[in-house]
């Protein structure tokens, strides 16, 4: 499965175009004062990254504007997002649940608001995500 990572700033963008109704959104840091009880805050997003759990994936990645990163410290993982590149890691996660990042390269004022959350589902959950979108 191949995903698709766009840095802007100051956001996220993300898209799957594996299956026939290609998926494409984006992912902005929840404001603190509209926080629901439960939710972290400068971490928790309105459309988090789903990928489904022991499955290969490849993530794409680039940028619109200025040099970003994807970063996911506790899985590893770190893409530089530079504008007219596309940059490739692979990632493979056995384990399902919620998993949090941020950009980790220094691009303008409001670098620190740019979070990155992904949802590691089941195969079950995984589809029914998809039939949502």
């Amino acid at each position: 499965m191949t995903f698709k990572v766009i840095g802007h700033q100051w956001y996220w963008s993300y898209s799957f175009d594996d299956i026939s109704n290609a998926i494409a959104y984006d992912s902005y840091m929840v404001a603190s004062d509209s926080l629901e009880l439960g939710q972290l805050r400068l971490l928790d997003v309105d459309n988090a990254l789903v990928l489904p759990v022991g499955t290969i994936i490849r993530l794409l990645a680039t940028s619109t504007d200025v040099i970003h990163s994807f970063a996911m410290p506790s899985l590893g993982i770190k893409i530089d997002c530079i504008p007219g590149r596309l940059n490739q890691a692979t990632l493979l996660v056995n384990r399902t649940g919620t998993f949090f990042g941020q950009c980790s390269e220094l691009c303008g004022a409001f670098h620190s608001y740019m979070p990155i959350r992904l949802d590691v589902a089941n195969a079950k959950q995984f589809v029914a995500w998809l039939k949502a979108n």
